[in-house]
């Protein structure tokens, strides 16, 4: 292990500069869909596919980058990606139609996926002592701009229109390059094998998601048929193909041999279905129903997201002190509430009341998150830490495409508060699996062994 010689603070402050780019473009994008269906004469279920080719890539991405990392060395791809990134944000805003805009919303997710597990490398590589201290402030710089993104994209929009919300990254990637130059460390690359890459298990996975995508959008209009047969046929595939492989895309195996992982994760991806209709969809509401401003509308925004940061340090110290199952099943609870209570909401209804709400599904997402990480590493070794954690994200991000389906079902037509009643109602059903799949989890941690 390459012990670091500079400051370890800068070194944190280089790479979280970089990794804060994917998830604050992924929640910028909340307040701009109603802008850009104006602005390319779309309904909201088209709109959505900037959200969930956002989701898809980085699906797809992430998983090897870790990889690449080793292959080619974890600061050039950290300079690579922040260039890619850099690129799509200055092309994205010149798009000539839609479809471009869905590319380089693609390639962006791609290039910022490429920052967090590079980075993670060089943090476990070159700080050796306080190792802990730099990954938490790591996620802070992720979930802070994840929270604050929404707020950002309004007063971005409401000042200078839809681009600003990709111009607004140059200045964050100039300075990581720029730091990342001098203050990353030198580390060299490994062997090249591509074959090492699992392309065929990353291009069934895409395309079954896709194909599952495009028949559920379509339920609402013209249904694609023949959409849903490709993608049970590509997800079968997929199964019967990974299963072989020595360092597949996705480990199966390992869901199937440990039981309790694989229903956290379905836990995770339906908490996410539920929270991501709210983060995508409140923002939809606000403007197109309630008619406020992409401003106010970003300010709104931080009644849920910004308790949800709020509440992770104390959910915190409570799984500390009791466990990840109290957390959880609070974090349940609170999640049915605040779904419950949105179908009080009326076309006259008070400000404050609507902002009691989504404080509420805030401090859900705050015990949810960290309390469903916890219970994860409470049932893996430290060995299958780092795949447990790639299949981790994946299912948040799945969670996250399911819910852009479900949004582009219920909003499509005439968006009105009846619209948001139907989706809080598919959404309680969803409250019910999250709330019993966290009265069946284990009271006691599981010791598992090094």
């Amino acid at each position: 292990m390459t012990k670091f010689s500079g400051r370890p603070w800068l070194l944190i402050v280089t790479i979280g500069l970089g990794t804060l780019l994917n998830p604050l473009n992924s929640s910028m994008i909340s307040v701009a869909v109603t802008r850009l269906q104006h602005e390319f004469e779309l309904t909201f279920a088209d709109a959505s596919w900037l959200i969930s080719i956002f989701y898809i890539a980085s699906a797809a991405a992430q998983p090897v980058m870790g990889k690449l990392s080793d292959m080619f060395g974890p600061k050039r791809l950290f300079l690579s990606g922040l260039v890619l990134v850099a690129v799509t944000s200055l092309l994205a805003p010149f798009s000539p139609n839609f479809q471009w805009l869905l590319v380089y919303r693609a390639l962006q997710a791609i290039g910022s996926s490429t920052l967090f597990p590079s980075g993670m490398s060089m943090i476990r590589t070159s700080i050796t002592k306080g190792q802990g201290k730099a990954l938490a402030a790591l996620s802070v710089f992720a979930s802070t701009s994840a929270a604050f993104g929404p707020s950002i994209a309004g007063f971005l929009i409401d000042s200078w229109d839809w681009p600003a919300i990709f111009i607004i990254n140059l200045p964050f990637i100039i300075l990581s390059f720029v730091l990342a130059l001098f203050v990353l460390p030198e580390k060299g690359q490994g062997k090249v094998e591509l074959s090492r890459i699992d392309f065929i298990g990353m291009g069934l996975f895409t395309t079954g998601t896709v194909c599952l995508i495009l028949f559920l959008l379509s339920l609402t209009n013209e249904v694609k048929w023949w959409a849903l047969p490709v993608a049970f046929a590509a997800f079968a595939v997929f199964y019967f193909y990974e299963k072989r492989q020595q360092e597949p895309f996705i480990d199966l195996l390992s869901l199937k041999s440990n039981v309790p992982v694989t229903w956290i994760y379905i836990q995770f991806m339906t908490i996410n279905l539920i929270y991501y209709c709210y983060f995508f969809g409140l923002p939809t509401f606000l403007q197109q129903v309630r008619h406020y401003s992409g401003k106010e509308t970003g300010v709104i925004m931080l009644a849920m997201a910004g308790v949800g940061v709020l509440v992770s340090p104390l959910a915190g110290r409570w799984i500390d002190q009791s466990g990840s199952k109290p957390p959880l099943l609070s974090g349940a609870v609170t999640l049915f509430l605040g779904t419950a209570l949105l179908l009080t909401l009326h076309e006259t209804s008070q400000l404050w009341w609507l902002l009691i709400i989504m404080a509420i599904l805030g401090v859900s997402n705050g015990f949810n998150k960290i309390s469903m990480q916890t219970a994860l590493y409470d049932h893996v070794t430290p060995e299958e830490t780092g795949s447990a954690s790639g299949l981790f994200q994946t299912s948040r991000y799945f969670g996250s495409i399911l819910s852009t389906c479900l949004l582009g079902i219920v909003f499509t037509g005439h968006m009105d508060i009846q619209h948001l009643h139907n989706m809080a109602v598919v959404c309680l059903i969803f409250c019910l699996v999250v709330f019993i799949l966290a009265v069946r989890h284990p009271k006691k941690r599981q010791s598992m062994s090094v």
